[in-house]
């Protein structure tokens, strides 16, 4: 049937919506379909669209209606299989195990023949006779090593019957070459064999199970508790905090400490030398000065008077005696006496020792 060029177009934007859809949003899908069907109910790819769609979104009664009608107006008879698996949905896997037999599979293709014989073993499964679909599923086409498109489903299929009547050492060898085959993805045979192997997946981005490793109880220990000792709330430590005032004891810098210069005196010459950055205590470092200031005093040795101190000593006792100083040895170079109102500071510091040695010899 043809149809206008508008409505043609307007058919075909909603079938490749149909399409597009199918798969990731089957009710969108759906709604597309019903769309192309009210536009042109007479054409047999729209009536194929809509039936499929409604099988996507479980609305089987409709699905198969559609596709009896696509199949009057086609005279095909390659929906068949999808057929009977609508009469499973239905709940009549006597009606789709009926279909099997019938001669319209004689016309079907090799992928259309597998897809009856999946029809088939699910009716099988749907009334308890597990290990008859188990025998439904063994044909030419799962025995054959080539890959074909209905390979992955047909072993898929053949591991999860396995399964059901206990055989699970067979299940995971055809989980196994099911996912060889499954080069698109179509089944879950690697969670499958995961399942098997006790292996378990966390999804990372699923806020559920993030909230339920959140609310998990945070390990608690009894630190520092000797046996016999309390029980109870007070015995417990929380390990986290103990770790986190550990690391804080760990990086606490001493609060008592401070940078000081020590001199260092050359072994030989006795004179200081350059002075090396030593971190001590500052209370140690007052003790250990005053302990030098006593040994100096006990040897005999005069403490260090300033500039000013030692000038006003000498000026004074010059004044007092009102004599002038001893006369030098013979043969001693003579020196002009020193002033005392003219020297301070630094000039009286250098004079005054020489005077005391002329005197004293």
């Amino acid at each position: 049937m043809s149809l206008p060029k508008t409505l043609a177009d307007d058919v075909a934007r909603n079938l490749v919506m149909v399409a597009r859809l199918l798969d990731e949003e089957p009710e969108q899908a759906y709604g597309y379909a019903r769309v192309a069907l009210r536009l042109a109910s007479r054409v047999a790819a729209v009536r194929e669209a809509a039936g499929f769609a409604a099988y996507s979104v479980q609305k089987y009664a409709e699905a198969l209606a559609e596709f009896r009608a696509a199949r009057r107006m086609t005279g095909s008879q390659h929906l068949w299989p999808v057929m009977a698996d609508c009469e499973r949905g239905l709940g009549r896997p006597e009606k789709a195990l009926a279909m099997a037999g019938e001669p319209e599979v004689n016309k079907l293709d090799k992928e259309g023949q597998v897809e009856m014989r999946l029809v088939a073993a699910g009716a099988r499964r749907d009334m308890g006779q597990a290990e008859a679909a188990v025998v439904t599923l063994q044909s030419p086409e799962l025995a054959s090593n080539s890959v074909q498109p209905w390979s992955a489903r047909l072993r898929y299929a053949y591991a999860d019957a396995l399964l059901e009547v206990g055989r699970e050492d067979e299940a995971r060898e055809w989980f196994a070459k099911a996912l060889e085959a499954d080069q698109g993805g179509t089944t879950n045979a690697s969670d499958r064999l995961a399942e098997l192997d006790g292996v378990e997946f966390l999804d990372a981005l699923d806020p559920e199970a993030e909230d339920e490793y959140e609310d998990e109880p945070v390990e608690q220990s009894r630190v520092g508790v000797p046996d016999g000792g309390a029980t109870g709330e007070a015995a417990l430590v929380d390990v986290e905090h103990t770790f986190d005032d550990d690391v804080e004891d760990v990086y606490d810098e001493p609060e008592d400490v401070t940078e000081t210069v020590v001199p260092v005196e050359d072994v030989e010459t006795g004179r200081p030398v350059v002075g090396v950055p030593e971190f001590r205590a500052a209370p140690a470092l007052e003790e250990d000065a005053l302990a030098e200031e006593d040994d100096a005093s006990e040897e005999g040795a005069a403490p260090a008077e300033d500039a000013e101190a030692l000038s006003d000593r000498d000026t004074g006792a010059g004044a007092s005696s009102g004599s002038a100083p001893a006369a030098a040895p013979a043969g001693a170079p003579t020196e002009a006496p020193p002033e005392a109102s003219a020297e301070t500071g630094a000039d009286a510091v250098a004079d005054a020792p020489a005077d005391r040695g002329a005197g004293g010899s």
